[in-house]
C-alpha cells in the first residue's frame, strides 16, 4: 500500500511537472507567435508607407506639371488678349461710342 501511494505521488508529481512545462512551452510559443505577428504587421506597415511616400512624389510631380501647363496657357491667353487689344483698340472704343451714343 505504501508503494502504491509512493507511486501515486510520483505520478503527481511527474504530471505537475510535465504540466507546467507545457505551460511554460505555450507561453514561450505565444510571445513567439505575437513577435511573429508584430514583425508581418510592421512589415507590411514600412510598405505601406513607402508606397504612400512613393505615390505621394509621383502625384506632387503631376500637379506641379499640371499647374505649370495651366500658367502656360493662362499666359498665352493673356499675351493673345493684349495682341488683340493693341490691335482692335481704336475700333472697339469707336464701336462702344457709337453703340452709347447711339
Amino acid at each position: 500500500m505504501q508503494d502504491m501511494i509512493k507511486r501515486i505521488v510520483e505520478a503527481d508529481s511527474e504530471a505537475r511537472a510535465l504540466e507546467e512545462d507545457n505551460r511554460i512551452a505555450a507561453e514561450k510559443e505565444r510571445a513567439r507567435i505575437e513577435a511573429q505577428a508584430q514583425a508581418i504587421h510592421k512589415k507590411y506597415m514600412d510598405e505601406a508607407k513607402e508606397e504612400i511616400a512613393k505615390n505621394e512624389a509621383y502625384l506632387e510631380k503631376y500637379y506641379d506639371r499640371k499647374l505649370s501647363e495651366a500658367a502656360a496657357k493662362q499666359e498665352s491667353a493673356l499675351i493673345k488678349l493684349k495682341s488683340d487689344y493693341e490691335a482692335n483698340r481704336d475700333r472697339w472704343v469707336d464701336e462702344i461710342v457709337a453703340r452709347v451714343i447711339g
